[in-house]
């Protein structure tokens, strides 16, 4: 029982019962105001939002229960922060007609008492599924800087016996508690509540007291959107619990709110943590009761609602709000204690420093260190070629292996094991060793490090010492029966025939009676490090591997590498390997490769590895030297070009490729002008820079075109100015104007060069006849006809092979690059042979590593496994499949504007209104920053910077695809920002 009776009584009271048309009058009466009314949440108050000719208001009713002093405190604290320097925004109390800021009046003959305040508009975050890192820092920004506004306020007021005072969470929950019908729930919060309020309890007397919201939830603020349309928190409303408490219970308060937004990971509340400590910095004592209060809170919030149905079923506030408040609870509770004090301690950079634990014995003192392999097994390891990391017992036969050549092997401890990723996995997997694996002979010894005792438990043994717990799995003990062991005393061996090897893991754990996991997140990975330190010391060998540093790495690449040289991502992670369509970072987590049509075979293929690795063990110069390989990919090359084609020219790139087709344009028409279209990108070199016109690359490349460059309106059939099927008419007029115009002024005409399907733009096919009417009128000007393929060709269309192929043309010039070296430098341009010849006016043409032998294998092996494994075939299937579920997410999400491409190019359009089109370009940043947490590589293009350029390998998974569809449809639903 609870010893304040008042607290329990208040705990037992439902909402008030007025219903709007009350509400009207009460409002007619005593405030001369009159309007709609809208119910507003609330679990013991009953709200109302009042829309009126003079603005938004709301209602705020109490029941009389709650003593007048109460409530004048909180209009009292909402005009001391209103005056305070850097506070929050909060509402205005307004007074009645008689200068109350408080009436009371009778309903049906109950007594309640009114206050009407000015409505705070923004936008609320508790239905908004994800909440991006910035947001929630705001949140904690905000709780902090509302705690320091109330730090010098006073009012006897805030002297107030309520179920929400966390100083009070222990006996409020057990009163809860007796109530609830869910037996197992129930055990559940008074276990947590016990294990929370014992780590509180010596905490108490450090813990300062001062005024306090006690509310500041993601249901109590509201937000405004910064400019990359992220919403952040600058107000706060309810004042309702305010009272004197703890200031840390503050945050803890609004850190449980942000549970249910973590996707099952309490350290997604740490930038709040550090938002709050840099603006009302927590002691030490503070900090080390912020977890423990924040699982109290939990605990009271599901019993408080269990309670509050059970009194008032009709409250659709509290039902609606029950299952997130589970939600809350099961985060809270999900994680030992320990850990998130050490999480929270590293957030605030007030963690002790960490110091291994002082030891003498060794574990294994008859094994020689010298002796031992130490196998690596991080996404750089030697051990991993090709997919090995990916089979089930490949830890298991590389440590066997190791073991059979030095004697002993071990794994590293503090390693990112690539063999513990898991593929098409929205949450980063548990990669980071928190153990080690020795491969050892049977019958070796194992001995006590330090005094202890010795228990079995789960199919491990545990040998406890002061403070420190040895967990040992393959080990077969001595005597379980002793009572303790001396420091090397021999406790066990490892089980089987001495020419046999056998397996043993040692992990270390400062916490008894927890199972600590055998790997962590990288995220958790360095509070659990406290929890569960290096095995080094006992075993007596280095066995911990150096951590990555992709930060530092980052650095040293901005310091000395070109900024005009970008990277993708504010903080990218440092991507080290690939695998067909998979990327992983040295952390071991794998990213769906969706955006990189460099690599068109997938990443690390074998077969071209091998082929490489072959012709740079034999040969590797330049083109001018006669070897098969060059004649053998130049013919294949003229084999898949339409007849007459039949003359290539190997570079390193597209932008040389486009650059030398070019400058055989001018070449063989003996004139300059370049018609090209806008919103276009060919490249970087001067000439295929120079009929560039995309701004996303090029802020300043419609006003620094050269004069022989003459950019017509690109045939977006989207949103052009002509659109749609009948386009085309348009778009030619277009064109024939800017000809007419060049013939009037006598120009010459050199040639023409687009992509023969809207690649910069997404993928936008060309409007039907569109290439052959232009080609036509260029052809009739002696100009040449350039097709750049770089992006969109070479099977990536899946329905065709060239991307011409579509428009039912035949250019005179191809251009093509990157997918045809899988990431190798090499370009090709494939054109008629007078064409080629003409440039010889100019002299001869060499690119040195264009037609090498390493490339020109390249080039040769890339062919063949486009050919043997299919690949055109599957970006038909698997491009279809992908582009029809991505157009049933238009249906769902007005932001999709458009789907558009084929095969494996596809472009997703985002527009804020599917009339005006609108571009959603700082939706779609923020899109594809939420893919990368959800571990999808994607990168926004066009103009606008506003469309999903989707180019994965060709041989992308229809399950692959599926995962990229499924991502993008929850970042949609739970919002990106």
């Amino acid at each position: 029982m609870m010893e304040d009776e008042l607290l329990k009584r208040r705990t037992q009271l439902a909402r008030p019962d007025v219903s709007i048309e009350e509400a009207q009058a009460i409002l007619a009466q005593h405030y001369g105001l009159s309007g709609d009314l809208t119910e507003l949440g609330s679990q013991q108050d009953r709200n109302y939002r009042v829309d009126t000719s003079e603005g938004p208001f709301v209602l705020k009713i109490a029941r009389a229960e709650y003593a007048r002093v109460e409530i004048e405190a909180q209009n009292a604290a909402l005009r001391h922060v209103a005056t305070r320097p850097d506070a929050p925004k909060v509402p205005e109390v307004v007074s009645a007609l008689s200068g109350e800021e408080i009436v009371t009046a009778a309903v049906r003959e109950e007594t309640y008492q009114f206050r009407l305040l000015t409505y705070l508009d923004g936008t609320p975050l508790t239905r908004r599924r994800h909440l991006a890192v910035e947001t929630v820092a705001a949140l904690g920004d905000v709780a902090g800087r509302l705690a320091v506004a109330l730090r010098d306020f006073d009012h006897p007021g805030l002297e107030r016996e309520l179920q929400w005072d966390l100083r009070r969470a222990g006996p409020v929950a057990l009163h809860l508690l007796s109530a609830m019908s869910d037996v197992d729930l129930r055990k559940r919060i008074a276990e947590a509540m016990v294990g929370a309020m014992r780590r509180v309890q010596p905490l108490m007397p450090d813990l300062r007291l001062q005024a306090i919201h006690q509310d500041v939830t993601d249901d109590n603020v509201v937000s405004r959107a910064d400019r990359s349309g992220r919403l952040i928190p600058d107000g706060v409303i309810d004042f309702g619990d305010v009272l004197k408490g703890w200031v840390v219970a503050d945050l803890a308060v609004t850190c449980a709110s942000l549970l249910h937004h973590a996707g099952g990971d309490p350290f997604q509340i740490l930038p709040a943590v550090k938002a709050f400590h840099a603006v009302c910095p927590l002691t030490d004592a503070e900090l080390k009761a912020l977890w423990p209060l924040i699982v109290a809170r939990a605990c009271v919030l599901v019993a408080s609602t269990a309670q509050q149905l059970e009194v008032d079923p009709e409250n659709a506030y509290v039902e609606g709000n029950a299952a997130h408040e589970r939600e809350i609870f099961d985060v809270a509770v999900s994680v030992p204690l320990d850990l998130m004090e050490h999480a929270i301690g590293e957030a605030v950079e007030r963690s002790p420093q960490l110091s291994p634990p002082g030891m003498g014995r060794r574990l294994l003192p008859e094994l020689d260190p010298s002796e031992i392999g130490i196998v690596d097994l991080s996404s750089l390891g030697p051990h991993l070629p090709a997919d090995r990391w990916h089979y089930e017992d490949t830890e298991a036969l590389l440590l066997q292996s190791a073991a059979r050549a030095a004697g002993a092997a071990a794994t590293r401890y503090g390693e990112y094991r690539l063999t513990e990723t898991r593929l098409l996995q929205a949450s980063a997997p548990r990669t980071f060793a928190l153990h080690v694996d020795l491969c050892l002979h049977g019958q070796t010894a194992v001995h006590a490090p330090f005094a202890g005792r010795l228990h079995q438990r789960g199919g491990k043994l545990i040998f406890s010492g002061e403070g420190l717990h040895l967990h040992l799995y393959g080990v077969e003990a001595a005597d379980l029966a002793e009572e303790a062991f001396e420091a090397g005393a021999r406790i066990g061996v490892v089980p089987g025939d001495p020419s046999a090897l056998g397996f043993m893991r040692v992990q270390l754990c400062t916490t008894p009676e927890l199972h600590p996991p055998a790997f962590a997140a990288s995220h958790q990975a360095g509070a659990w490090c406290r929890l569960c330190p290096s095995p080094s010391p006992i075993l007596g060998f280095d066995c911990d591997a150096a951590l990555p540093d992709a930060a530092g790495l980052l650095e040293r690449r901005r310091r000395h590498y070109a900024r005009p040289q970008k990277n993708y991502y504010r903080t990218p992670p440092q991507i080290e390997r690939g695998w067909k369509e998979h990327l992983f970072d040295v952390e071991g987590r794998a990213y769906l490769d969706m955006v990189n049509n460099v690599t068109l075979v997938g990443h690390g293929h074998p077969r071209l590895s091998a082929a490489v690795g072959r012709q740079w063990s034999l040969l590797n110069t330049n083109s001018r030297f006669h070897y098969a390989a060059v004649t053998e990919f130049s013919e294949r090359l003229a084999a898949l070009a339409p007849e007459g084609l039949d003359t290539v020219f190997l570079v390193n790139s597209g932008s040389e490729a486009n650059d030398l087709a070019i400058r055989l344009a001018w070449a063989h028409s003996g004139a300059r002008n370049m018609i090209s279209l806008l919103e276009a990108y060919h490249g970087w070199t001067v000439a295929s820079d120079a009929v560039s016109t995309s701004i996303a690359d090029n802020p300043q490349a419609l006003t620094t075109r050269p004069d022989w460059v003459h950019p017509v309106v690109s045939p977006n059939t989207y949103r052009g100015p002509f659109r749609g099927e009948d386009s085309t008419v348009g778009y030619v007029d277009a064109v024939s104007r800017k000809l007419a115009d060049l013939d009037e002024k006598g120009g010459k005409l050199a040639g023409f060069i687009s992509e023969p399907v809207y690649g910069n733009a997404g993928g936008i096919p060309l409007p039907s006849g569109y290439l052959e009417a232009v080609y036509a009128m260029v052809r009739e000007r002696s100009g040449v006809c350039i097709a750049d393929e770089v992006q969109v060709g070479y099977g990536r269309l899946g329905h065709h092979f060239w991307g011409f192929e579509q428009q039912g043309v035949v250019p005179d010039i191809i251009t093509v690059a990157k997918g045809m070296g899988n990431g190798h430098p090499l370009g090709a341009v494939i054109t008629r042979r007078e064409i080629a010849d003409a440039l010889e006016k100019e002299g001869y043409f060499f690119s040195s590593a264009g037609g090498s032998p390493v490339s020109s294998v390249v080039g040769l092996t890339v062919l063949d496994i486009l050919h043997d494994d299919a690949l055109q075939e599957n970006a038909r299937a698997v491009g279809t499949h992908l582009k029809s579920r991505l157009e049933a997410l238009g249906d769902r999400f007005p932001l999709v504007g458009a789907v558009h491409g084929m095969g494996l190019y596809l472009g997703v359009e985002f527009v804020r209104d599917r009339e005006t089109l609108e571009p959603a370009t700082e939706e779609t940043a923020a899109i594809c920053d939420r893919l990368l947490d959800l571990g999808i590589v994607m990168q926004p293009t066009g103009d606008h910077l506003n469309v999903l350029k989707i180019k994965p390998p060709l041989c992308l998974a229809r399950e692959s695809a599926d995962f990229f569809a499924d991502m993008l449809g929850r970042v949609l639903e739970e919002g990106s920002r």
